[in-house]
């Protein structure tokens, strides 16, 4: 809901006494389930008092119809744009078989006249339900500019993404042959076997830095102190500089013992230092290749994960957008959270609303790593069974008390501290998956683990 139908001011209930002043003034009406007491637009609407069964109020906001609140017996409908002859800004419909009293604007405007009790508590929640609604309409206006102005970003870095790519795959190559030509130039200090035997080292440890295959670091400072102590026995100086960058490149003392044969320690030295030298350039290429890269898998994560520039209905694949959000979620992943996943092999495809389904990966995988404190077991289960695609989302965090399960779906409802939930999530995710999508969610949950269970019928109405 747009509104918290927990505050009091917003959405008053009317005494007895106050009833029955308002009575005369108007006409108690009967509406059946689903029918309209006013449209959002209607020029002219009444006001209405729920005396039994409940009215549910709505808003147009782009392209979805959006829950403002449910009015419940003793409770009124009503806007500031009633009182000043503007069009109703919500459509009122009945939830159930619902008696209301309605009295037109005139006889509303000279009940306000009065200046009674009820007339300014009345007055007071119209006002603010008013500042209320422009407020979220304001604040979601400002979440579609900025998607807008996401969408321009995401293109606009993807193309520098792709030439700094392409410029040091580039640049990479150029580095290579330069080298190979400045180490040919060395005839005088370097025989053609010593040249060919370093080249081929070289070209071997590039190979190796390119396959991004790196050691623990335990591993990786064992095998640097076993080649600087070799370096030393050589007679090679300042041996501690060279070793973590020979050591990147796959090189032990076992490589260098094959070819240090071939060179006076004088050469070796030099040698060496080539080699390091031609390293090092090979992984600041390699840095600045894998960054490129990252960015341009992050924006084609976003896009995909936002599905911009495309239709809200899509045909997907769940599991691509289970790791789209998987992505966008590495850096709240990476330092603690071990993700398993558990896919289904040949899921087929749905037709779904793409980006509210990520929305639900993400409120529930949110939760999870909140739950989790940052540390633990990420399952994401995925399997086909009676014509429904099921996807699990476990975590090994703190569950969730029996004594509140039942409320967690409810709007405006956490258990996080302030300021660090909404009490939104759990109600966007099952609206999504329920309403929009005829599915179902369901929660098991105890100390140590708690599952969110999605089941979505492959045969979408």
């Amino acid at each position: 809901m747009l509104h918290d139908p927990h505050q009091i001011e917003l959405f008053p209930k009317l005494a007895e006494e106050e009833l029955a002043r308002l009575k005369p003034h108007g006409r108690e009406v009967q509406f059946n389930s689903g029918e309209v007491l006013f449209h959002e637009g209607d020029p002219l609407y009444h006001f209405f008092v729920v005396l039994e069964g409940r009215v549910q109020v709505t808003k147009k906001v782009g392209a979805e119809e959006q829950l403002l609140t449910i009015h419940h017996p003793s409770e009124f409908t009503g806007e500031m744009s009633m009182i000043m002859g503007a069009p109703a800004i919500a459509t009122a419909r009945a939830l159930e078989p619902t008696r209301v009293l309605e009295i037109d604007p005139d006889h509303f405007k000279r009940i306000l006249a009065e200046c009674s009790q009820g007339a300014t508590v009345i007055i007071t929640a119209m006002a603010k339900r008013s500042r209320e609604v422009e407020a979220q309409l304001q604040q979601q206006e400002k979440l579609a500019a900025l998607g807008r102005l996401s969408a321009g970003l995401a293109h606009e870095l993807n193309n520098p993404a792709a030439a700094g790519r392409r410029a040091a795959q580039e640049l990479r190559e150029a580095i290579g042959r330069v080298q190979s030509r400045l180490l040919k130039l060395c005839e005088d200090q370097f025989s053609a076997a010593q040249r060919q035997s370093l080249i081929s080292l070289q070209q071997a440890a590039i190979a190796q830095m390119q396959a991004c295959t790196r050691l623990d670091p335990l591993e990786q400072s064992d095998r640097e102190d076993t080649l600087t102590d070799w370096l030393e026995q050589q007679g090679v100086d300042d041996a501690w500089k060279l070793s973590s960058t020979l050591v990147a490149g796959g090189i032990d003392s076992e490589k260098l013992t094959a070819i240090a044969d071939h060179f006076d320690p004088e050469t070796l030295a030099e040698a060496l230092d080539w080699l390091t030298e031609t390293l090092s350039l090979a992984g600041l290429v390699n840095e600045i290749e894998h960054s490129t890269s990252r960015i341009s898998q992050l924006v084609k994560a976003i896009k995909s994960y936002s599905y911009m520039d495309q239709a809200p209905l899509q045909e997907i694949d769940i599991q691509e957008g289970l790791e789209n959000t998987l992505t966008i979620f590495n850096h709240k992943l990476k330092h603690g959270i071990t993700v398993h996943r558990k896919y289904a092999p040949n899921l087929p495809r749905i037709c779904v609303y793409a980006s509210e389904l990520n929305q639900v990966w993400t409120n529930l995988i949110d939760n999870a790593v909140y739950a989790m404190n940052g540390k633990g077991d990420l399952t994401i289960r995925t399997a086909l069974e009676d014509e429904e695609i099921v996807v699990e989302i476990s975590d090994t965090g703190t569950g969730i008390p029996p004594e509140i399960q039942s409320r967690i779906y409810d709007p405006f409802f956490t258990t996080k501290g302030v300021g660090e939930g909404s009490g939104l999530g759990l109600d966007i995710a099952h609206r999504i998956i329920v309403q929009h999508h005829h599915g179902n969610i369901r929660v098991t949950s105890q100390p140590g683990h708690t599952c969110f269970q999605i089941r979505l019928p492959i045969a979408q109405k």
